[in-house]
């Protein structure tokens, strides 16, 4: 598998005839809240939600210890990461008061939608969503889980159909703008890839002066302040960042895995 399930890592690492290499992945598992549709608009049910969902119980349950809860889009792995910005805490009791204190009174039918495929970002999006239904009953929310063939569900997503959708990303470059722009306002267009349809004016501004600069300090200072402005504003839960494991036969020599999701077999060999 290209990406074996958590489940399984024991048992390769058991068998004398593989080697079980692994590398923490430049990733990220992401819950984006619609925030076309009510009540998703209101940045205060969005950090609601981020308190009532049980982080900590979905990298213990589902990445089995293999991945690192996110906090911030980016991952730790990328210069320009922002160590200061606080996750939310998992309050199912504040989460509740400040859903009531934005209107937001149960029970309430919401879409939960879970990619029908795994990836090394994400082992198991159906059992994450049927962890988040639980906690969301706990705020009020009814959640329905959703999902379609892999083509259709990336498609219907694009389009803004969801209201609550899994997906991630595994960086292609290794520059942090490869993650910001699917918080950027030209991707939040019908079909773009900013599935939170979110358009923070801020956010934006400072994600282009980055790209336009040569300057590695300045753009640290801003992508370190979008990620303070990303974290308060809420538009995806942003769920963990997963190592990334690659069992290969033993034989198999100077085979490295690749940050960009890529099979590199330059300078690879048998014994």
């Amino acid at each position: 598998a290209v990406s074996p399930r958590p489940a399984d890592l024991a048992e390769i690492g058991k068998d004398p005839a593989l080697d079980l290499k692994s590398q923490p992945g430049l990733n990220i598992a992401y819950l984006a809240f619609n925030t076309q549709k009510k009540p998703f608009d209101d940045k205060k049910v969005r950090q609601a939600i981020s308190m009532g969902i049980d982080q900590a119980a979905i990298i213990k349950d589902v990445y089995l210890g293999a991945g690192q809860a996110a906090k911030n889009l980016m991952p730790p792995t990328i210069w320009g990461y922002n160590d200061k910005v606080e996750g939310y805490k998992y309050d199912p009791t504040k989460a509740a008061a400040m859903l009531k204190e934005a209107g937001v009174t149960g029970p309430l039918d919401v879409d939960l939608w879970w990619m029908p495929v795994q990836r090394p970002y994400n082992p198991n999006a159906k059992k994450i969503a049927e962890m988040m239904q639980a906690d969301l009953a706990k705020l009020g929310l009814n959640a329905k889980l959703v999902s379609y063939e892999w083509g259709e569900y990336r498609k219907r997503l694009q389009n803004g159909e969801h209201m609550l959708g899994q997906l991630g990303w595994t960086g292609d470059n290794g520059d942090p703008d490869n993650f910001f722009f699917l918080l950027g306002c030209a991707a939040a267009r019908p079909g773009g890839q900013n599935l939170a349809k979110w358009c923070n004016k801020d956010f934006d501004d400072r994600m282009l002066k980055a790209r336009s600069s040569f300057d590695v300090k300045e753009r640290t200072k801003l992508y370190e302040e979008m990620q303070v402005i990303q974290h308060e504003e809420a538009p995806v839960f942003t769920i963990a960042h997963s190592v990334v494991f690659e069992p290969t036969r033993k034989e198999v020599m100077d085979w490295k895995i690749s940050p960009l999701g890529r099979h590199e077999f330059y300078g690879v060999d048998l014994k």
